[in-house]
């Protein structure tokens, strides 16, 4: 199945603690269904020193259910659902519900 959700799109959270916030996608991982946002869903990782990097308490981000995010419409804004559409060219495309808007290039 084609992914609705990119790296490099920028989506808005739907649930969680980060109800609302909006950032860039880093990594999409599909056979689990999850995604990982920029600046969203920040955990803080104890580690235990080595030999190549110091120990402490490192903030980085989790990944989260493809499911708690929305692609944001790039015309209105707002969260929005994907759809696909072949074009006249053979081509097929991502579409924005919401607007009708092409998301792909």
């Amino acid at each position: 199945m084609a992914a609705k959700i990119k790296k490099g799109d920028t989506v808005v959270v739907l649930a969680g603690r980060d109800k609302g916030r909006e950032g860039e996608v880093l990594v999409v991982k599909p056979k689990e269904d999850r995604v990982v946002v920029q600046g969203i869903n920040i955990v803080a990782r104890h580690t235990r020193p080595s030999q190549l990097q110091s120990g402490g308490i490192i903030r980085k981000e989790a990944s989260m259910h493809v499911s708690n995010v929305a692609l944001k419409d790039p015309s209105t804004g707002k969260p929005t659902r994907v759809g696909f559409k072949i074009q006249e060219d053979g081509k097929k495309v991502r579409v924005a519900k919401g607007s009708g808007e092409v998301l792909d290039g």
